[in-house]
């Protein structure tokens, strides 16, 4: 898995686990729903830290929060 792959994964699985959806998130993170979307769907290339920064600002949880999954393990480059 890549690290776009993971991210847009843990995005998604943080929306199920606070029961909202990706366009709510992006209002609570202040980011446009474009944004949002492009990282859940692989069109960002690169997520930026200032965004999954906003992701988690919106969620309440800290970034070694976000990145704390199983996810992240076994990366790898692309």
């Amino acid at each position: 898995m890549t690290i776009k792959e993971a991210i847009s994964k843990r995005i998604i699985e943080l929306c199920k686990k606070n029961n909202i959806t990706i366009n709510k998130l992006s209002t609570m993170a202040g980011l446009t729903q474009s944004t949002l979307n492009d990282v859940v769907n692989g069109k960002s290339k690169n997520p930026t830290v200032r965004t999954i920064y906003l992701v988690c600002f919106g969620l309440g949880i800290e970034l070694k929060d976000f990145f704390d999954s199983n996810l992240f393990f076994d990366l790898i480059d692309g």
